[in-house]
């Protein structure tokens, strides 16, 4: 299977090491600059019970704008908003662990210059149907050692995925 290419906001289509190196290079701009990288999924659900996702990479210019690359893809089946949400999580996690890796790698060429905090943002908050999911959503992301952010933190999720959805 093809891997799924992020979109730029030039409308390129990226690998992971090719969104990496523009990380990279967005921080090196400016590296006296604290960064945040975060990785957020969303989803909707379709006529069919399929579900459309989307997972965005934030990266963030703390105080000073971003840029950010997001991919789509279908998914089969979906009854329950719980298995879509999890799903949404297990994305998330999928594209950190492939991004982060990339990152610490390209990151130790570069030298201990580019510093950065790194989450995942899950589409769940405190008001609504995902209320029951936070403790659940949280403790999996934390497990896999991320920061977790839920809504109304969760902007990677709730505002830049959900405006590809």
């Amino acid at each position: 299977m093809d891997p799924i290419l992020f979109n730029s906001s030039f409308g390129l289509k990226l690998g992971v090491s090719q969104v990496v190196a523009e990380i990279i290079r967005f921080m090196k701009d400016d590296p006296r600059r604290k960064y945040k990288i975060t990785i957020g999924t969303d989803s909707e659900l379709m006529a069919d019970k399929h579900a459309d996702f989307v997972t965005a990479i934030v990266v963030h210019r703390v105080g000073n704008g971003g840029r950010y690359f997001w991919r789509q893809f279908k998914l089969g089946n979906f009854y329950t908003l719980r298995d879509r949400i999890i799903r949404e999580v297990m994305i998330s996690l999928d594209a950190a662990k492939d991004i982060l890796a990339a990152l610490e790698d390209a990151s130790k060429t570069e030298g201990d210059t580019l510093t950065w905090d790194f989450e995942i943002h899950a589409d769940v908050g405190a008001n609504g149907p995902t209320k029951d999911l936070i403790q659940e959503v949280v403790g999996m992301i934390r497990a896999y050692n991320f920061e977790a952010r839920t809504k109304p933190l969760s902007y990677a999720a709730s505002n830049v995925a959900d405006r590809h959805v």
